[in-house]
């Protein structure tokens, strides 16, 4: 099935499984291993509002940014899988990234109704999907630093939710 997602979502995406595939539209928050910790450090303190950041219904992409492109790094670095939990616990909805995660790690986003999508590591085609973008946070980090892209219809296939892995099949 094709989900289309606007992001920020108020809601839960009833239905949506392994293999579903989904095209977001709307904000993606960009981040990958020198960011993902220092955020999970603003959310433990409680200094989210700081950062000027919702996360609430939101995408996180692991990714960096550069003026040549985009696209997926592997998700299963423990910098950026650690995370995954705090964020979605936090409001994250979806983690887009490439690469198989944990099991644990699984179960701890399925719990707060998020889902680990898939993106084609592709920058030409990421990069037609993008209509603006601007740093948030962290900005000393150069290109890691805390993106928000807008993007329209950025493609993905459903990798892990509800507890389940499309690695697991």
């Amino acid at each position: 099935m094709l989900y289309n997602i606007s992001t920020p979502i108020n809601k839960k995406i009833n239905g949506i499984t392994i293999g579903d595939r989904v095209e977001i539209s709307g904000i993606i928050y960009t981040a990958r291993d020198a960011v993902m910790p220092k955020l999970v450090e603003f959310i433990n303190a409680e200094r989210l509002e700081e950062l000027s950041v919702n996360l609430s219904g939101s995408a996180i992409m692991h990714t960096a940014f550069s003026p040549a492109g985009y696209g997926p790094t592997s998700s299963n670095k423990e910098e950026i899988e650690s995370t995954m939990g705090i964020l979605s616990k936090a409001g994250v909805r979806f983690h887009l990234g490439k690469g198989e995660i944990k099991q644990n790690t699984i179960d701890e986003i399925s719990e707060f109704g998020s889902v680990f999508i898939v993106v084609p590591p592709a920058s030409a085609l990421l990069q037609n999907r993008l209509v603006s973008k601007r740093v948030v946070a962290f900005e000393e980090e150069g290109m890691e630093a805390l993106h928000e892209l807008i993007v329209n219809r950025l493609p993905g296939v459903v990798a892990a939710a509800n507890g389940m892995s499309i690695f697991n099949r």
